[in-house]
C-alpha cells in the first residue's frame, strides 16, 4: 500500500511554531553564565582583618579600611591577606597612611623646578617672576600660593591654574604639571590617567582623574591597580615591590639582563629597561649584547628588537630571546638562573634627603608586608 502523507499545516501554525522556536533561542542565549566563586576574605572579613593591622591612632580608620577592601573589590582583586597586606605595606612605606602627605621645603622644590624648566625652555627669569606675581584665582599671587604648599595637592592645584590662566606657564610648562605623583601610595597620575581610560573608575569624578589620585579612595585604588593589577611570573611579593617603585615587569627584566651578562660575557644594568626610552636614543647596553649572541641564538637583528620590545608587556619570558638567553647562559654557567631579580637603581629626586635605592624600597616594604601578614587573624574555619 502507498505510504499515507501527512497534510500540511496551516500557515498561521507554522509561524507561530517558528516564533517559539525563534523565542527559545534568544531565551537561551540571555540565560547568565555561571556566576563565579567569591575569592579572598568576604567584605566584612577584610575590612575586621585590616583594622587589626592599621595604626591604633590613625583617624577614620573605619574609613581607611573600607577604602583599601574597595581598591581590591572594585578591580576584582581578591582580598586575600597576602593583597591588603601588599596595599597596606605600600601605603605605610610612602606615606604613613596619609592621603596626601606634607613634604619638607616644598616649596624650594617648586621654585627650582619652575626656574629649571624656564631655562630649559629659554624663558628670563624676570618675566617668570612677574608671570608669578600675577593674581591666581582666589586673589593671592602664584608665587604666594607657592610658598604657602604644605603637600602635592596643593602645589598640584597652583600649577594647573597657572597652566590654565597665564600663557607664559603654558610656554614653559606646555601642559605638563610638575606633580607626577601623589596621593597615600604616591603612585604615578600617568599611569592613574590610563587606567581609567581602559578601566571606569568606580567614583563619581569631580574635577579630573589627577585630583582624585590625591583622595584617600582614589589613590589607594590606583595605587592597588599599579601593585597588584597586571600578570608577572613571581614566586615572591618582593619583586611587585621592586615594579611598584621601578615600572611593571622590572624585576623580571633584571633577571633577563641578568641571563644575558652572563650568556654574552659583557656587562649589562641590571636596570629593567630592556630599549632606550626615547626612540631617537642610540642602541642601549642591553639591545648591544644581545646583538653579539644573534648567530649563537639563532636570532636575526630584527627578532631580537620584536622581542625586547615585549620588555613592557606581559609575555616577555614567552619569547624566543627570552627563552634562548636563559637556556644558553644556563648552559654555560651551569647553574639554574633567576627568573626576577631586584633591579639596581638609584633615586632620585628634589623630595630624597638621602641616596635610595629601588633594592632598598623594595626590602623596606617586603619588611612591613611580613610584619602586617603576621598581624592578620587566622583563618576562619568553614
Amino acid at each position: 500500500m502507498p505510504s499515507a502523507t501527512r497534510p500540511p499545516l496551516p500557515r498561521r501554525i507554522t509561524t507561530a511554531a517558528a516564533t517559539v522556536a525563534a523565542a527559545l533561542l534568544l531565551a537561551g542565549c540571555a540565560i547568565p553564565g555561571r556566576m563565579a566563586e567569591p575569592q579572598g576574605l568576604g567584605p566584612t572579613e577584610a575590612r575586621e582583618a585590616i583594622l587589626r593591622v592599621l595604626p591604633e591612632r590613625l583617624d577614620d580608620r573605619a574609613g581607611w579600611a573600607a577604602d583599601i577592601h574597595a581598591a581590591l573589590a572594585a578591580q576584582e582583586l581578591p582580598s586575600t591577606p597576602e593583597n591588603l597586606c601588599a596595599v597596606m605595606a605600600v601605603t605605610e612605606q610612602e606615606s604613613g597612611y596619609r592621603a596626601d602627605p606634607a613634604v619638607p621645603g616644598l616649596a624650594s622644590i617648586a621654585r627650582k623646578e619652575i626656574e629649571r624648566r624656564a631655562g630649559d625652555a629659554g624663558v628670563p627669569m624676570l618675566a617668570v617672576r612677574a608671570a608669578l606675581a600675577l593674581p591666581s584665582t582666589g586673589g593671592r599671587s602664584y608665587a604666594e600660593r607657592i610658598d604657602a604648599v604644605k603637600t602635592e595637592r596643593q602645589l598640584s592645584e597652583v600649577f594647573e591654574d597657572f597652566i590654565a590662566m597665564v600663557p607664559l606657564g603654558r610656554t614653559f610648562l606646555a601642559d605638563r604639571n610638575p606633580v607626577r605623583t601623589g596621593g597615600p601610595m604616591q603612585v604615578s597620575i600617568a599611569f592613574a590617567e590610563e587606567h581609567a581610560k581602559e578601566r571606569p573608575y568606580p567614583y563619581a569624578v569631580k574635577e579630573s582623574i589627577r585630583r582624585e589620585v590625591f583622595t584617600r579612595r582614589g589613590g589607594l585604588y590606583f595605587g592597588a591597580a599599579h601593585l597588584l593589577a597586571y600578570e608577572a611570573p613571581y614566586d615572591q611579593p618582593i619583586h611587585r615591590f621592586a615594579d611598584f617603585n621601578a615600572g611593571r615587569w622590572a624585576s623580571r627584566n633584571a633577571a633577563f639582563q641578568n641571563a644575558l651578562a652572563v650568556a654574552s660575557g659583557l656587562p649589562v644594568t641590571l636596570d629593567g629597561d630592556l630599549l632606550p626610552r626615547t626612540a631617537a636614543a642610540p642602541r642601549g647596553e642591553t639591545e648591544r649584547a644581545a646583538l653579539t649572541l644573534a648567530a649563537r641564538l639563532g636570532l636575526g637583528e630584527s627578532a631580537i628588537r620584536r622581542d625586547l620590545q615585549r620588555g613592557e608587556q606581559a609575555g616577555f619570558e614567552k619569547t624566543s630571546l627570552y627563552e634562548r638567553v636563559f637556556a644558553y647562559a644556563e648552559q654555560l654557567d651551569r647553574r639554574t638562573l633567576p627568573r626576577a631579580v631586584l633591579p639596581r637603581i638609584d633615586l632620585h629626586s628634589p623630595k630624597f634627603t638621602r641616596k635610595l635605592t629601588t633594592e632598598w624600597f623594595a626590602k623596606r616594604v617586603d619588611e612591613r608586608h611580613r610584619r602586617c601578614l603576621a598581624r592578620m587573624p587566622p583563618p576562619r574555619d568553614d
